[in-house]
């Protein structure tokens, strides 16, 4: 009787330490043994190569990607939709970069170690539907409210510092009046003015706009948050207490595929009291 043995391919597990023109992968065999390093570029044409190189040493079991949150998401975008499965890998912590020194090839290596002992095994946030729409509504909604806070500081200030003048026109205005009224001042054009009347009434006037301006960008951006939230998990808004941002801080949390949180310990304490996580249940798929 004659005996054939074929080798099937091994399974190959990568690891990636990305960064913002630059991914450095490693290859290992399912033994951990490493096969080889070799850097892309972080852009599609070098995703594509980076899956197929590891490709080249047998089908890819599953890949750990560093910063999937920030210069890793494309590239775990990428492979998710080729099909491989993406681990997310948490960074070394710096004390341990400082005592054995910042090496990206070392780096890559430990992450694909990390994904194929199971050390890693969380999924990465999806990042392609309604939820990733929300989170940068959110980034720029807290930008607009960080600067309309700094911009009214600094009305009030120039108000305690100006000429008796504007100090008393001004005193006594409630914040939430105060920007108009900086706002509608007007500095005098004749010649011989007091210069600093004239520069301290340029300065109101134009912090008083930029806070103007920065209620209409909030107004616009709840606006859009309302009409995703709503669409995305409106069983969020239904319960009592919780708001639009509320729901759209619980929902950036989940990430578009909440699935991947497994316990009430994954969302992480801050998030987890405003409301609890059993009204996105295991599992259920968020609406498009």
């Amino acid at each position: 009787m004659t005996v054939t043995i074929v080798d099937a391919a091994r399974p190959v597990t990568g690891g990636v330490d990305t960064h913002l023109d630059l991914n450095v992968a490693a290859a290992l065999d399912p033994i951990g043994g490493l096969l080889a390093v070799a850097e892309f570029p972080a852009t599609s044409a070098g995703h594509r190569d980076l899956l197929g190189w590891l490709s080249g040493f047998g089908p890819v079991a599953r890949a750990g990607v560093e910063g999937t949150g920030s210069y890793g998401a494309g590239l775990a975008r990428f492979l998710r939709a080729a099909g491989v499965e993406v681990v997310e890998v948490d960074r070394p912590s710096r004390q341990a970069r400082r005592r054995s020194g910042k090496s990206d090839p070392l780096d890559a290596i430990e992450a694909a170690r990390a994904a194929l002992s199971g050390r890693a095994c969380g999924a990465p946030k999806s990042r392609d539907g309604n939820v990733e729409a929300i989170r940068a509504l959110l980034v720029a909604k807290r930008s607009a409210r960080s600067a309309k806070i700094q911009a009214l500081n600094q009305i009030r200030h120039l108000s305690f510092t100006a000429p008796e003048e504007l100090r008393q026109r001004l005193a006594g205005v409630s914040r939430h009046h105060l920007a108009a009224r900086a706002a509608g001042l007007r500095p005098p054009t004749r010649e011989g003015a007091d210069p600093v009347i004239a520069a301290t009434k340029t300065a109101l006037r134009m912090l008083g706009r930029r806070v103007l301006a920065l209620d209409e960008e909030k107004a616009r951006i709840d606006a859009l948050l309302t009409t995703l939230v709503t669409q995305t998990a409106p069983q969020l808004l239904a319960v009592f207490g919780v708001g639009i941002d509320t729901a759209a801080a619980l929902l950036v949390t989940a990430g578009d595929n909440p699935g991947r949180l497994r316990s009430e310990a994954a969302w992480g304490a801050p998030v987890r009291h405003r409301a609890h996580p059993r009204l996105l249940r295991q599992g259920d798929p968020l609406p498009a």
